[in-house]
């Protein structure tokens, strides 16, 4: 065996150590993360419902604002940095993720939503498995290369635990890190941790969300051993490009939202006050709460969400841009939570419109779009595409792959997560 082979030659015995060594770190890792999703994951839910029944509750939002700033204030210190901290810290690791993250960030969460601002979950699930594995691997300590891995585990057991969508987690919290990198050297400790953490919420009687494409497929009658439909792999195209420059806009939006509030609203603790003010303010013009809280489901069967937008009807031809300007205010002005299901929402109503202007399959666009603006606004193209066959099924892999990769492409440099660090350009 030459110098270069045995430069990178791993033994069996060696691999068989680090199976072992990761599997036993990943089981407290996963077993807390798991559990403390599956609560806020029901904290969701029941604070959604409550929403539902009392529309009143959206004049606390201005309230609720404040004290969430409080909350930070007082107990918060540099947890307040969310997600951009956790990767701040597997890039570098220093000064730590606090173990109060997972706390104040569940419970700020929820009363986002029971307020009616329109936020997600993953970012709430990313901090929570973030700072359990941080202090996992305090309480074992760990080494900088070990903590940067057992942070990516918490990252990749929140997400998988979240969505349920294991496999997709694991590859998340590899990929999401920087444009143009993979860090495949936590890729058996990620996906033990994914699939353990799903295990662990789903064994609490969680449920989540399934979506169903009744479109089967189409062969192009010209080129039949193609076993695809060559005019309608044009349109998820058109409509990826779409869903990239939706991606962006998004991100810019929130970026300059938040940079904007910061600088003209000169006392801080009123900057959520104001974006209280100004979603009641939306949520009244437009006179439906379509817009607020989570939107994967709604409080009337005609209601625009995630869910209507898989169906022709029900879903304006603007759903998507409301949402957006609806999220970007709330995440932008000092709400907590996450942006992925909102984007899905933003994605898969876009998708609906596509799919009507463009004359393809309804639900078809809407599972791209809701795959593809995540891809753009996260840069995880391969995480993504994965996402879309845990919850879609494989039938449709090309068209998943080319929404999320054109998405990608079309996005910009610019992503909802600040520290992701860009190593390279998209194209040269």
């Amino acid at each position: 065996m030459g110098s270069s082979q045995q430069k990178f030659y791993t033994s069996p015995l060696a691999v068989i150590n680090h199976l072992v060594k990761w599997t036993l770190l990943s089981i407290p890792v996963s077993v807390i993360t798991g559990s403390l999703v599956a609560l806020f994951l029901w904290s969701l839910e029941e604070a959604t419902h409550l929403r539902y029944e009392f529309p009143i509750l959206l004049w606390g939002l201005p309230a609720s604002g404040l004290l969430i700033y409080w909350l930070y204030k007082i107990g918060g210190k540099n947890a307040e940095a969310g997600n951009n901290l956790v990767i701040d810290e597997i890039h570098k690791p220093g000064a730590g993720v606090p173990a109060r993250m997972a706390p104040l960030v569940l419970i700020t969460t929820v009363i986002t939503h029971l307020f009616g601002g329109s936020a997600g979950r993953e970012g709430t699930a990313v901090q929570i498995g973030g700072s359990m594995a941080a202090w996992v691997a305090k309480v074992f300590k760990l080494g900088n290369q070990d903590v940067k891995i057992i942070l990516m585990c918490g990252v990749a057991g929140g997400f998988g635990a979240v969505f349920g969508t294991p496999v997709t987690g694991a590859v998340f919290a590899l990929e999401v890190l920087a444009i143009g990198s993979v860090q495949y050297i936590a890729l058996l400790p990620c996906l033990i941790t994914s699939l353990f953490a799903n295990w662990v919420c789903i064994s609490w009687n969680i449920h989540h969300t399934q979506y169903n494409i009744l479109f089967e497929g189409s062969h192009d009658e010209w080129i039949p051993y193609l076993h695809v439909d060559v005019l309608l792999i044009l349109k998820v195209v058109i409509a990826s490009i779409a869903f990239g420059l939706a991606s962006n806009l998004f991100a810019v939006l929130t970026h300059n939202i938040k940079h904007l509030s910061k600088k003209f609203i000169k006392k801080a603790y009123l900057v959520p006050v104001a974006g209280g003010l100004v979603i009641i303010l939306l949520t009244y013009l437009i006179q439906t709460t379509d817009y607020n809280g989570l939107g994967v489901s709604g409080p009337f069967p005609d209601s625009v969400n995630i869910v209507n937008a898989f169906h022709a009807g029900n879903v304006e031809y603007y759903s998507w841009l409301l949402k957006l300007v609806f999220t970007a205010i709330t995440l932008g002005m000092g709400f907590k939570g996450g942006e992925v299901t909102p984007l899905f929402f933003i994605g898969a109503t876009l998708g609906n419109t596509m799919a009507l202007l463009l004359g393809a399959p309804v639900d078809l666009l809407a599972a791209v779009g809701f795959i593809a603006v995540f891809a753009g606004a996260t840069n995880t193209p391969i995480a993504c595409t994965l996402m879309g066959i845990e919850l879609f099924g494989g039938t449709h892999l090309v068209y998943f792959a080319i929404g999320c990769f054109t998405a990608y492409y079309f996005s910009g440099h610019t992503g909802i997560y600040a520290s992701q660090k860009k190593l390279m350009q998209k194209i040269v």
